[in-house]
């Protein structure tokens, strides 16, 4: 990230580079130490400095294998930088007795640790959570894995098609007579990143509640938070007895609604299950009558007509333009929205008013977009520093201001593979 000017944050105790923003926000004091990989854990971490955590990532002196995702540009990862966004980074090899030695001396200056490790790992390397809450009886520690600390399935590797598949959601998805069907993107690692953040502020909760209340250790299965996702899914199964199939894009739960294409090639989605949504849908679409028609009083009856209403939007929205669909539900306050591509919401009005897509610093572009914080805070907001850096890009801060390690025994470890 530069070179470094090294002044002390009162705020919150670590050192800051010339080029760190000051920590700001709600958690603004937190200090959080992630020696996570990939993606879910080392979400649930990002989210936590959105909101003003100080935290340190620690990764091998190769680097995390995240680095390797693309998309890239100029060689660099940009997947990387949204992931690990408001972080500081350092190396360290926690595989070399000297790595926990250094680690056991930066535990007392956090207050979380994030690691999704296969279960067992810290313990064999002499830290299991005894000796971690002898160091800092008060840390709370997130273990992040594919299928919890316990059961059968414990020692199995976690990626997110893994948890999608075992947990429910990729069964549900797809057409009726189709295959399963993933996202285009890795959600179980997402939902596993909110539910380990969650786990964190609730656990910091009772601490800030009791003072004298000791560490917690968490258990995420991202197998389970996916599931947990799918909220009718298992009470549907233990009380109707039945499976839950692929649909594609027609509600299940209310009708009418689906995915259709307009006149001019684009498409929408439609949703609304009240009474008075159905009744604004029907009246944008030029038709009143089926407001009042018996077969379609309420969302139970017109979830079982869905086809037959489903094919009239279809049929009306197929000799329309975008444009005349989005102003003639606007008209009537229908329940419809265009399906937006990426390029779309950076140039939507609304997500433009909000500040949706921010621009963040960097180190290697100057700058990028990305999301913003997700959600405001109207008295003491989030916000995000930098984007995530380069291998080690804190080194020198961490290593030598904050432990006090002399120039010498910096190079001396970093030729060691310890950093």
């Amino acid at each position: 990230m530069g070179a470094h000017r090294e002044a002390t944050s009162h705020q919150t105790g670590l050192i800051m580079s010339d080029t760190a923003v000051p920590a700001r926000g709600p958690l603004a004091g937190l200090k959080v130490l992630d020696i996570a990989t990939i993606i879910a854990a080392p979400s649930a971490a990002a989210l936590l400095a959105d909101y003003g955590a100080d935290v340190l990532k620690l990764e091998l002196p190769a680097g995390d294998g995240a680095r390797g995702f693309p998309p890239f540009k100029d060689g660099k990862p940009l997947w990387w930088k949204v992931t690990n966004r408001g972080k500081k980074f350092a190396t360290l090899d926690l595989r070399k007795a000297e790595g926990i030695a250094l680690l056991k001396r930066l535990l007392p200056q956090f207050d979380v640790l994030i690691e999704n490790f296969r279960p067992g790992t810290l313990d064999a390397w002499g830290l299991p959570k005894d000796v971690l809450w002898s160091i800092q009886p008060r840390l709370v520690i997130l273990r992040a894995t594919g299928f919890g600390q316990t059961g059968p399935y414990r020692d199995r590797p976690g990626f997110a098609r893994i948890f999608e598949a075992m947990g429910g959601l990729t069964y549900i998805t797809g057409e009726p007579n189709g295959e399963p069907m993933h996202a285009g993107y890795p959600i179980g690692d997402a939902v596993g990143g909110v539910f380990g953040a969650l786990g964190i502020m609730t656990a910091l909760w009772k601490r800030a509640r009791e003072p004298n209340a000791p560490g917690e250790e968490i258990d995420l299965s991202l197998t389970e938070a996916t599931l947990k996702l799918l909220d009718f899914l298992a009470i549907e199964h233990d009380q109707l007895g039945s499976v839950r199939e692929r649909s594609g894009n027609a509600n299940q739960y209310s009708a009418p609604a689906a995915v259709f294409k307009t006149r001019d090639d684009r498409w929408v989605t439609l949703a609304g299950s009240t009474n008075a949504l159905y009744a604004n849908n029907c009246r944008a679409i030029g038709r009143p009558d089926l407001i009042d028609d018996p077969r379609f009083a309420n969302n139970a009856q017109r979830v079982q007509a869905m086809h037959e209403l489903n094919a009239i939007f279809s049929a009306w929205c197929a000799a329309h333009t975008l444009e005349e669909v989005l102003h003639a539900f606007a008209q009537a306050q229908g329940t419809i929205a265009p399906i937006y591509s990426v390029d779309q919401i950076f140039a939507d009005p609304q997500m433009q008013a909000r500040d949706v897509i921010t621009t963040v610093p960097d180190s290697d572009f100057g700058q990028v977009r990305m999301q913003n914080v997700v959600p405001r805070f109207t008295h003491d907001p989030g916000h995000i520093r930098h984007s995530g850096a380069a291998i080690g890009a804190d080194n020198h801060d961490v290593w030598s201001t904050l432990l006090g390690l002399d120039a010498a025994e910096c190079a001396r470890l970093k030729a060691a593979g310890v950093i």
